[in-house]
């Protein structure tokens, strides 16, 4: 897809195809680089859609792939799927098996809304 179709705004919300794959590496970054892991650096980020002009589709894709890579090194450090977050969600820590559901569900749900965008797009459908 061109620049343009990626940063196109066709709902409401302004969501356009860059914008949820920056909202997801943020949400790698913030459920597993701080909520599971404790890294202060991913404490405040704050998961916005809207992808300033200057961030090109390169650098969106590239930053999300290492925030991929970065959640992929905290799984394979970890003891096991019952070891509980850095950081309490709530009132209390989390196993990692309750954020690898979390983030599962949330990546999902962003790739049904990407699905949406990218069809009313290029108008093809994904049978």
């Amino acid at each position: 897809m061109s620049e343009e179709q990626l940063r196109r705004r066709l709902v409401v919300s302004d969501t356009t195809l860059l914008g949820v794959v920056q909202h997801l590496t943020d949400s790698e970054r913030y459920w597993f680089g701080y909520t599971f892991a404790g890294d202060p650096r991913y404490a405040d980020v704050d998961f916005d859609m809207v992808v300033e002009p200057g961030r090109s589709p390169d650098q969106i894709i590239a930053d999300y792939r290492a925030a991929i890579a970065e959640s992929d090194a905290h799984i394979s450090a970890a003891a096991g799927p019952d070891v509980l977050t850095a950081q309490p969600v709530g009132d209390s820590p989390r196993t990692l098996r309750w954020v690898l559901a979390h983030m599962t569900s949330e990546t999902v749900r962003h790739a049904g809304h990407a699905d949406i965008l990218r069809e009313l797009t290029d108008g093809v459908t994904g049978r």
